[in-house]
């Protein structure tokens, strides 16, 4: 009876190898997406490993876990920006003002750009470095959920703005200048 759990271990080791991954994300590199500084908080976070190993394309805007191309050991969270045949218009420390994503690549960025390890400073990232992409935040409670896609937010007349009016205008003004500069 004690050893019971022997039996389910390789079935929860191949979940979370093959399919559904909790993962706690630190850093600042993705706020105020996640981490923000509302928030006490490290986020925890729910990764789908099946959909990149399904061969499904990833798309601009969705958040990928990948193995740093520096650092083989460590695990980055990023937004991608473009994927094969973008041009991009870099950010410093980048040599060249724009880029073209080769075939099998992707470029990912961190949302706070003053603090992230991204393509900014590695370059176009080989899709075999993507590990899985980020479906659900599970904790802190107050934000539960599936990510919320950045729209304008709409102010009513007569309807004063609250700090979580200004937080989406700031989100969704990021992304119109993220998606200015790829091509």
């Amino acid at each position: 009876r004690p050893l019971r759990w022997i039996y389910w271990f390789p079935l929860g080791l191949g979940f979370t190898q093959y399919f559904y991954a909790l993962k706690t994300i630190r850093g600042r590199s993705m706020q105020p997406t996640l981490n923000p500084d509302t928030s006490s908080w490290d986020d925890i976070v729910v990764f789908d490993r099946y959909f990149i190993n399904s061969g499904e394309p990833v798309r601009k805007g969705d958040i990928v876990a990948l193995r740093d191309p520096i650092d083989s050991k460590k695990m980055l969270v990023k937004r991608i920006v473009a994927v094969a045949g973008d041009v991009v218009k870099t950010l410093p420390p980048y040599p060249d003002t724009e880029v073209f994503v080769p075939e099998g690549h992707v470029w990912v960025e961190g949302d706070e750009p003053f603090r992230t390890l991204d393509s900014n400073k590695f370059g176009p990232v080989p899709l075999a470095l993507l590990d899985s992409k980020l479906v659900y935040i599970v904790w802190p409670l107050d934000r539960i959920g599936p990510l919320r896609p950045t729209i304008p937010p709409v102010s009513k007349r007569g309807v004063s703005r609250d700090f979580r009016w200004y937080s989406d205008m700031a989100a969704f003004e990021r992304e119109q200048r993220r998606q200015s500069r790829v091509t």
